[in-house]
């Protein structure tokens, strides 16, 4: 299987190594560093993250990871960015480009769904001021339906993302966004009742990056190759959020996406 992203023409190959290196980001930065499972063909993607930059993660629980709000105005600090693959992530920056005066922030929220990013957009992205903005959000706007909670729907869900993006070009039109793809696994909370209609939601993501020329991570992808190598409860604790392996892997791809490792 074949990954891609709009912001450059490379294709990286999916392998056993490439899995199980990518899951150890955890276990250190230098898990990171091998290029060994990309294609001979294939070209580095261009590093989005320039000196100086500022990196905000947003979205959901996903990223949220249990980030400390008492910590989190203060950038690079693990309990600001939580325990998750955002703080993984930066963790790799950070020890890679010390010297570089990266600032990054967590910003994800448990339970949110777009209309709530919305609500705390000023507050929690446009004053921050990001030059880069990754953002993973979707598996709410459809679970959250499914319990009851919420009575969203896809069309409700694109438009708002749309509206989202739109507005963020605007106050900031010279971020570089990510667009990371909605991913679940069958197991635990996410049954049949989600399917087929999540693929939508799944693919209305990829139409906002497409439409906006954003980075995007196709994560659900990565999962569904993942568990040829490692049972789905390796990676995900319930269906929707990563073990610490998983949001390794979610950590090593998103530094792929943006350029900063082959």
């Amino acid at each position: 299987m074949l990954m891609k992203s709009n912001s450059s023409s490379a294709s990286h190959q999916f392998g056993r190594r490439e899995f199980f290196k990518g899951a150890a980001t955890a276990l250190g930065a230098a898990a990171l560093t091998g290029c060994s499972t990309v294609r001979a063909s294939a070209k580095k993607a261009k590093n989005i993250v320039s000196t100086g930059d500022v990196v905000l993660f947003q979205g959901d629980s996903i990223t949220d990871a249990g980030w400390d709000r008492k910590q989190g105005d203060v950038p690079n600090k693990q309990p600001g960015l939580g325990h998750g693959y955002a703080w993984l992530a930066a963790a790799e920056l950070l020890t890679d480009r010390p010297n570089d005066g990266l600032r990054i922030f967590n910003r994800g929220i448990s339970g949110n769904k777009v209309f709530q990013l919305a609500d705390r957009w000023q507050k929690d992205c446009l004053d921050l001021q990001p030059n880069v903005l990754s953002i993973l959000i979707g598996v709410n706007d459809i679970w959250h339906t499914l319990n009851g909670n919420y009575h969203g729907t896809l069309d409700i869900y694109e438009h708002d993302y749309n509206a989202l993006i739109e507005r963020t070009l605007k106050a900031l039109p010279d971020v570089k966004l990510v667009i990371c793809e909605p991913f679940v696994l069958k197991f635990g909370a996410v049954n049949d009742k989600w399917f087929p209609e999540f693929n939508e939601y799944r693919a209305a993501a990829r139409r906002v990056a497409t439409k906006f020329n954003a980075t995007f991570i196709p994560y659900q992808e990565m999962f569904d190759t993942a568990v040829q190598y490692a049972p789905s409860e390796h990676w995900l604790r319930d269906g929707v959020h990563p073990t610490t392996e998983g949001a390794s892997l979610m950590a090593h791809h998103w530094l792929k996406a943006v350029g900063e490792i082959c």
